[in-house]
This record gives C-alpha cells, structure tokens and sequence, in this order.
C-alpha cells in the first residue's frame, strides 16, 4: 500500500511539474487581446463623444448610441458634448434615457463638455453673468447624469489682463453653485489666453476652489488663428501640459494624424505621459480623435492602441 501511494504522487508530481513548464509558453501563445485583459494601467480610459463628431452631426450615429459605441472601445467612461443635446439639458425624461444606455452598456458618465453658452472671460458684466447663468442647467444636467464635471470655455476676453480677472469672477460664481451638486469645473485649454499655461494656471490659482480645475488637452494650445483657421501662433504643449495638470480633474488625449509606426504625427504621446503619470494624476484620459485622414472608428482604435502601448512602457 505505502509503495503503490509512493508511485501515485510521483506520477501526479511528475504531471504537475511539465504542466508548470508548458504553462508559461501557453500564456504566451494566447491572443493579443486575452494578454490586455488585465492591464495595470495609472489611470483609466474614457471616449470623448467629439471623436464622433462628423457622424453625429451627419445623422450616421445617434447620441443616445455613444455609450454603446464606447463600450465597444473597452473605455469605462464616457465624456458628452452638449451640443448633441443641447436642447435635452432639463428634459429628464430624456436624461433619463442616457442613463439607461450607459447602465446598459456597463460605462460610467464621467464629464459634459459645455460650449456656446456665452462668454465668460468678457469684460461686459453682464453678458459675463449672463454665461454664468446659462451654465447652471448643465451642472444640474451633469447632477442628474451622474457625472463629476462639467467643462467650460474662457472665451471672450480680448485684453489679457481683463480677460483673467472676469474668468476668475465667472468661475468662482460657477463653481461655487456647482458645489452643492458636487460637480467640478474645469478649463480645457482651449485656444485664446486659455492655451497660455502660465494664464490658465494663475486664473484656477486664484480662484482657488477645491472644485474648480484643469483639463489639459494634448493638442488644444493654439493662441491664434486665422480666418481660416491655421494657427499664427501656439505655446510650448509639453510645457503647457506640465503647468495645467497639477490641477487637472480630467485629461484629453487629442490625436489627428498617425505614422506609419503607429506614434502621433506631431504629439510625443510618451513625453506627455510620462507628464501626466510624475503628476501624480490616475483618473480618467479621454480618447479624442479629431482627425479627417482617418475613419472616426480607426481614428479611435490607433488613439487607445497609443495609450495603451505608452501605459506598457511607462
């Protein structure tokens, strides 16, 4: 009996040993994608609802379908754009509905991205107030949806000086409504003085609420255009990055243009990166496609594959 046991545990440690052998190669051989189930990533990935700009706007896709369109992508979280329901902001029903379709497709609504709501960096009192006051229905809206920021424009100033103190006026009357909804504010730099880094930061410096932030965006830091919209002038995006994201509360991976290799055209995604990961920031990036060269989809695909390849190196 103590010799017939002896020979079932060799045999059954014997097994053991070549599976513990194989098993490595196994792994290895299993596709790409069961690989990048369990990726560590430093932060986390959401789709901005501009990426499908052209295909809202032609009819082609639906806004009530974009949570499922970023599901499909692998992003957890999702950033809307009220110009797709800018007249829905007070409507529950329908709010309701975006609700359901983000339940439904497992993603979390994380930011609203406001624009033509008037211009808070204006000298004119009152056209200011007036922008304040418009914003107020999106931060309700962004309560009901549960998300936990609304992104706002600085436009409107025209001496730089001037345009700063009005912006931390409007943005201090914001954010602290916003407050009692627990919803934070934020800037993207986002053409004018708002591209200035060194602008952007002294304005959330000063007005210096906890909810009142960033949101940094790897290609938004044209100062001027022209009328037909070529940039005259731009700031330094990787020094800009580094001064906005101490205070940031939301990232944008912005991309338009691939390489052959897979790398951004003209944005070092590594180098602003390894800026976004010293900084200490883990919430969400938000995938950006803003490029014609591509289909929005692939546009969107070669954008995440960055990200991800750039997380595996960092």
């Amino acid at each position: 009996m103590k010799r017939r046991n002896f020979l079932q545990k060799s045999v059954q440690t014997s097994a053991l040993l070549t599976l513990g052998s194989l098993l490595p190669n196994a792994i290895l051989a299993m596709p790409y994608a069961c690989n990048t189930v369990n990726t560590d990533l430093f932060f986390k990935l959401s789709l901005a609802e501009w990426s499908f700009h052209r295909a809202i706007k032609s009819g082609a896709m639906n806004h009530l379908d974009f949570a499922a369109k970023a599901q499909s992508f692998g992003c957890t979280g999702i950033e809307y754009v009220s110009n797709f329901f800018r007249d829905k902001a007070k409507d529950n029903e329908y709010l309701k509905q975006m609700n359901s379709r983000a339940a439904d497709a497992g993603v979390e609504n994380v930011l609203i991205m406001i624009g033509r709501e008037g211009n808070l960096a204006s000298a004119d009192t009152k056209e200011r107030l007036k922008a304040v006051e418009n914003h107020y229905k999106w931060v309700d809206a962004a309560h009901f949806l549960g998300c936990k920021t609304i992104r706002v424009d600085l436009r409107g100033g025209t001496e730089k000086d001037e345009a700063g103190k009005a912006s931390i006026a409007s943005l201090a009357a914001l954010a602290n409504f916003a407050k009692g909804s627990n919803i934070n504010v934020v800037v993207e730099n986002h053409g004018g003085f708002s591209s200035d880094g060194v602008w952007l930061s002294n304005v959330i410096k000063n007005v210096n609420l906890a909810n009142c932030g960033t949101l940094p965006d790897f290609g938004n830091f044209c100062i001027e255009k022209d009328k037909n919209k070529n940039c005259l002038s731009s700031y330094d995006l990787y020094k800009g990055m580094e001064e906005l994201l101490p205070f940031a509360k939301g990232v944008s991976a912005k991309s338009r243009d691939f390489a052959a290799d897979g790398t951004e055209a003209t944005i070092d995604f590594y180098k602003i990166m390894k800026l976004v990961k010293a900084s200490g920031y883990t919430g969400f990036v938000g995938i950006e496609y803003e490029g014609t060269l591509l289909s929005e989809e692939e546009g969107v695909q070669k954008t995440k594959d960055l990200l991800l390849k750039v997380a595996k190196q960092l």
